[in-house]
């Protein structure tokens, strides 16, 4: 009979202009790092670092602003967030790493990875096209995402009049109201940061062209859910498919946060993925 043992697990701050940024580091082997969105921190990957940990070195932070990270007394400018991806993978002495982005830390991570190229084996964009410019990504010209855009965003009003979560919707949180209220409570650690202000710092930096990264080399894979009224999930498809190294995939009755509604299935895309890049 054998006894389990947890992978090992550290925790730290890293010191950096605005303060320190929380961080945790989980497993043992290649180099796994997780971004949160908008409404998450590090705990937004429980599923995900469970899953993992036995095969990579999963690393979880929270963003600046976000709880436990320190607070930003100006407000936050996602444009910081790969140097502080930066200086942590420096920081932990990665020579290489795998980056897995979830909406708001897709702009962490495409940057990071349009900024070294050279250090990152695989990139996962989950509901998420970061710094891209997502109508301008659309291949009928803005026609099909303006008609997703006015039905979401009808969607998201009367379901938040509802107290449903838009990062999950009405039927995920039907389906699974534990993990809608768990989403809820860590969205909550927050506490006083202005998501708003945030918010419009995304739309004001996700300027790119698909067309810019037609060099891009970074095998990378877009994920999305099916039901998303945040991220248009027709959108990773046309993405990919304009990227050099460019999947896609979608997961279906799944929302915006198909790692937490669905991390069987998404944990078995990564990995299959994550495999084709040794």
């Amino acid at each position: 009979m054998t006894s389990y043992a947890a992978p090992s697990r550290t925790v730290g701050r890293l010191k950096r202009p605005f303060g320190d940024l929380y961080y945790e580091v989980t497993g043992s082997g290649p180099a796994l790092i997780f971004a949160h969105g908008l409404g998450g921190n590090h705990l937004s990957w429980w599923q995900q670092v469970a899953h993992f940990a036995p095969r990579y070195t999963c690393v979880t932070f929270a963003h600046r602003g976000f709880a436990p990270s320190d607070p930003v007394a100006d407000g936050v400018d996602p444009a910081d967030y790969p140097g502080d991806l930066a200086a942590l993978i420096d920081h932990l002495g990665y020579a290489d790493v795998r980056l897995v982005a979830q909406s708001m830390g897709g702009w962490t991570m495409l940057e990071y990875a349009l900024a070294h190229p050279d250090r990152v084996k695989a990139l996962v964009l989950s509901s998420t096209s970061g710094t891209l410019d997502r109508r301008g990504s659309d291949p009928s010209g803005g026609a099909a995402y303006d008609a997703w855009f006015a039905a979401a965003e009808a969607t998201i009003a009367a379901g938040m009049a509802r107290g449903i979560h838009p990062a999950m919707g009405e039927r995920a949180a039907e389906r699974f109201p534990a993990l809608h209220l768990l989403y809820r409570s860590i969205d909550e650690m927050a506490g006083r940061l202005d998501k708003e202000k945030l918010r419009a710092g995304l739309r004001r930096t996700a300027t790119r062209t698909v067309a810019e990264l037609k060099t891009f080399r970074v095998p990378t894979l877009l994920i999305a859910g099916s039901e998303d009224i945040v991220f248009p999930p027709f959108l990773a498809s046309a993405i990919a498919t304009s990227l050099p190294c460019g999947e896609a995939e979608t997961i279906e009755e799944a929302g915006h946060s198909p790692y937490f509604e669905q991390a069987a299935r998404f944990n078995a895309l990564v990995d299959a993925f994550l495999a084709r890049q040794r």
